[in-house]
């Protein structure tokens, strides 16, 4: 007895035992029977984004700035599904003459043509020749992700305009990443008939709208959403600094504009938006950490590994890199040179740990005050205080926060500038040293005092000696240890420099997301490396495998 393969036709030979009987004839026919299930489930296919996209750039506004910001933003998702597609198809092999003509034939089915005759008998015999599983080639469906966005595409169809043949998108690689740029991206448009009704912009019968102009005043005539994405990375970063954590930044960030979405009828009579989504996103923030109730404790001695000599720092499971790509564009006002110094300042990691000490509403009145530069009087309204309680909590928090950090501002702040070219070349030879595992020369990039942590791992070093007794096995080939061959990508996270490790483990062919390290870098070694789990590759662009 034999069935039928469900994807290529092919007959299933039935073993005769208990059980139920196999649906596909290869593990490659069950590959493309998942991929196809997830992308008609849950992606739309590449025609209808085209179209969508078309449509959705044809109504991009350019003023005011907030609009053209927020509808750019609205299209990422879109452009992250066309480019999952492209890079689906381009793992597929090239199809055969009779294949092409296959394709037409179907596509002028679906408008509603008549096939050409020469497409009709390539359909014919493709039905009677299954096609070679074989030739599929299977992906990991576990590690298969969409990341990066693109910026353009060339040829867009548009609905109400003349059909151009999409040209493609233009796509870069460099150290195994596709990039899709947007260099040439050009879109063929031709004006509507002037018979044509425009459609209206607005999601619900009523516009619900708001708009900010330059006092902080919101009206009716812009987007609710306008108003949103003017402030989402501002926002995030409050949050961020509040709580130490990317994720749950990100969540209370999303959670605060659903608030203000749920009270936007109460926003006649707000003067200031700003301070409006302030409020709600503090409120947010001191809600949850007293929901938590976590602080920052020292590291415990792990049984049987030798952390070194130095004092414990303190243990923050929490915490989370924030890539620098998603940060605000710097506004120091004129009258403080320095603000944009302390704003970068206040993302390192080492002030993130020792804020994370103070109590939450002292944290809060500090970043307030000192950080978002709000006045004694705002603060107090932010917090819902009392300016004399509000400027009570700022003296207490800044005075817990000096004794919090080190004593020279020289030993935790990185310069406010652009990384030198000397920690360049440090970390490009970082870099390279871990390709090629070379032990000796990553010892000589590091200090002697040097202090590794992995948060939320248990895992802590505060010396050289000690930080490569513990990495020396897991590098060397000859070990029994031995976890693999590494790949060094160089981002930027918290104002520092950092690299994102893939593994290429041994026995596999694939190099997986595996580590983000953050360097902090003093005197021209490395003097501290904070290292974080892979899960947040996506937030900086990165693929999760190559």
């Amino acid at each position: 007895m034999s069935d039928r393969c469900g994807v290529c036709g092919r007959p299933i030979e039935s073993g005769g035992g208990p059980g139920r009987t196999a649906s596909y004839c290869s593990q490659a026919c069950r590959q493309r029977a998942y991929r196809e299930r997830r992308r008609t489930g849950g992606v739309p296919p590449a025609r209808e984004l085209l179209s969508d996209l078309g449509d959705r750039l044809g109504r991009v506004r350019l003023a005011p700035g907030t609009a053209f910001h927020a509808d750019v933003e609205g299209l990422t998702t879109r452009f992250a599904q066309l480019r999952r597609l492209a890079r689906e198809a381009g793992q597929q092999p090239s199809p055969t003459a009779g294949q092409r003509r296959n394709a037409e034939a179907e596509a002028e089915a679906e408008a509603g043509q008549e096939p050409t005759p020469d497409a009709v008998g390539a359909s014919e015999a493709a039905s009677v020749t299954p096609a070679d599983p074989g030739s599929v080639t299977p992906t990991d469906p576990d590690t298969d992700t969409a990341s990066g966005t693109a910026a353009g595409a060339k040829g867009v169809t548009h609905p109400d305009r003349e059909n151009v043949p999409p040209a493609g998108l233009e796509v870069v690689t460099a150290a195994g990443l596709e990039v899709v740029t947007a260099a040439d991206a050009e879109i063929v448009t031709h004006p509507a008939p002037e018979s044509v009704t425009p459609v209206p912009e607005n999601v619900t019968p009523v516009a619900v709208t708001l708009f900010e102009d330059g006092a902080g005043s919101v009206s009716g005539d812009d987007s609710f959403t306008a108003l949103v994405e003017g402030h989402r990375r501002e926002l995030r970063v409050h949050c961020y600094r509040l709580l130490g954590s990317y994720d749950e930044a990100e969540d209370l960030t999303q959670e605060t504009f659903l608030r203000a979405w749920r009270a936007k009828e109460t926003l006649d009579g707000v003067d200031n938006a700003r301070a409006w989504l302030y409020r709600i996103a503090t409120n947010l923030c001191l809600d949850f950490l007293r929901r938590q109730n976590r602080r920052p404790v020292p590291y415990e001695p792990v049984p049987g590994m030798d952390s070194g000599d130095g004092p414990p720092p303190p243990r923050t499971p929490w915490l989370q890199p924030f890539p620098d790509d998603q940060l605000p564009e710097p506004a120091a006002p004129q009258h403080e040179p320095d603000a944009q110094a302390v704003a970068g300042e206040t993302l390192e990691l080492v002030f993130l740990t020792a804020i994370q000490q103070l109590p939450p509403r002292q944290r809060a009145a500090v970043i307030l005050r000192d950080v978002a530069g709000w006045s004694a009087q705002e603060t107090a309204d932010l917090l819902g205080a009392s300016v004399a309680s509000a400027n009570s909590a700022v003296q207490r928090g800044r005075s817990a926060l000096r004794e919090a950090l080190p004593g020279r501002r020289e030993d935790w702040s990185a310069p406010a500038t652009a990384p030198s070219a000397t920690d360049l070349a440090l970390l490009q030879r970082y870099v390279e040293a871990a390709a090629r595992a070379d032990i000796d020369a990553m010892v000589d990039l590091v200090r002697e005092d040097a202090v590794l942590t992995m948060p939320p791992n248990a895992f802590w070093f505060t010396s050289r000696d000690a930080l490569f007794g513990f990495v020396r096995p897991h590098l060397d080939p000859a070990s029994p240890m031995f976890a693999g061959h590494w790949r060094h990508l160089p981002v930027r996270a918290n104002g520092q420099p950092a690299v994102a490790g893939y593994l290429q483990r041994p026995g596999t062919s694939v190099f997986r997301a595996q580590l983000i390290d953050v360097l902090r870098i003093e005197d021209g070694r490395i003097a501290e490396i904070t290292t974080f789990e892979p899960h947040l590759f996506p937030a900086f662009g990165l693929p999760m495998t190559f």
